[in-house]
This record gives structure tokens, sequence and C-alpha cells, in this order.
């Protein structure tokens, strides 16, 4: 689905627990591939630093259910400065739209810094916004979500199904590389996070190998759960 020259995809996200994991991973390994980005068959390391407004904005959207939203983040992965991006996740009811933009370590130190110019003459349109939301809509770093994703590909209808494990949130610092970085995990051990994306439909083979009516669907937000870690570690 096109919308403002975006383009949206379906995101369907369920808790499962380790049994459940076992067996669709089991399933999906033999007919879907297995993310190129995976170090090994565990998947593959995210970090993300997530920015909200002083009104918590962000956090308060979603929770509240408003059906056009968006946040920002910066991402690593497996703790490597190889990639670094500035990302924007927009919701439109069941439709999401990510866009990403790569900066450099320099770039990242200053933004945590709070020297916003260093964006202002970039020429991509994603982080033009981004500037404009340091600047003018005080976006400030709230917290840092990490985990581990086993993520599976498979073309037809461009579909992802990923297992997010081991979900934790940044509790003594808003820097994504800081060595002593302490992470605290909110959910239970056997929960991992299923989702499931694609584009315009879901291949009924996809469908009858994951059968996604036996789960019963959530609202999933790891921004919102690894924030009121933080909210009760700091209560801001």
């Amino acid at each position: 689905m096109n919308f403002h020259t975006k383009r949206f995809r379906h995101e369907m996200k369920y808790y499962v627990n380790v049994f459940d994991y076992l067996a669709l991973r089991q399933k999906v390994s033999t007919l879907l591939t297995l993310d190129t980005n995976s170090i090994n068959e565990d998947g593959y390391g995210i970090r993300s630093l997530y920015f909200d407004g002083i009104h918590n904005h962000s956090l308060y959207d979603k929770n509240n259910g408003v059906f056009n939203r968006e946040k920002y983040r910066i991402r690593i992965y497996n703790g490597t400065d190889k990639k670094i991006s500035l990302e924007r996740k927009s919701k439109y009811g069941d439709f999401i739209c990510k866009e990403a933009a790569p900066i450099t370590r320099a770039e990242y130190h200053a933004i945590l810094n709070g020297d916003t110019d260093v964006l202002s003459e970039k020429d991509s349109p994603l982080l033009r916004d981004f500037f404009l939301g340091l600047k003018y809509r005080a976006f400030r770093p709230t917290v840092i979500v990490d985990y581990v994703r086993e993520a599976y590909i498979y073309e037809p209808g461009n579909v992802r199904i990923t297992f997010d494990k081991r979900l934790a949130a940044g509790v003594n610092t808003v820097d994504l590389f800081d060595p002593n970085l302490i992470l605290e995990e909110p959910l239970l051990p056997e929960q991992t996070i299923l989702e499931i994306k694609f584009d315009e439909f879901l291949p009924d083979n996809i469908r009858q190998l994951v059968q996604p009516e036996k789960f019963v669907r959530s609202a999933i937000s790891k921004y919102v759960i690894c924030r009121e870690v933080n909210i009760k570690h700091f209560k801001q």
C-alpha cells in the first residue's frame, strides 16, 4: 500500500512460548532462507537508540492507539559500527513503513552530544526531518533496545518472518557503544516475539506453514516495553 509517497507493508506480531518457537523454527527453516546478515543459526544482534519528544509523543501515541504515528531510532548490528542507520518507522493502522539512512560514527557521537548541526546540510529527506525534530521538536535519546533477531526470508510476497529473542533495555546509558552498558530483560526467558511482515499478500503456503491464527495477535512495541523498564528505574 502506498500512502504519501511511502510504501507500507503488513505487520503481525505475536508472543510465542519456547515450545512453539522451536516447532515454528524447524518448519520455517525448511522453506525460508535465513537472513544473510545472520552470524550464526541464532541470528544477529540488533541494538537501537530511540528518540522521543519532551512530551513523549511516541510513547503515548503507541499506548493510545493513534492511527498514524512514527518514531525515530539509531540502529547498529552485532555491537559494531560497521553499519549505523538512522531509521524512521511509520505506522498507519495495521501497516508499517521503515525508512533508513546511513550515518557515520562521528555523526552519531555529535548527535548524542547535542550537536544537531552535523545533519543540517544533509541531502537525505529522512536526515533532514530528523534534524528538524532534534532542533525544533526537542527530540532526545530515551532508551536503548537490544535483542537477538533470527530472520527468514521468502521472496514471493516479500515475506519476512522473524523471531526476536532476549529483549533487553539499557538502564544506565543512552550510548549504543558504551562498554559498560547494563541491560535488563523485561520478558520471561521463554518468551519470543514472532513477527510476520509481507507486502500485498501472505502466500497460502506460508500461512499454512506458520498458522498465525493459532496465536493471539498482540500490539507489541519493544520500544514501549523498554521505556517502561527505563521509567521504572528513573521515573522519567
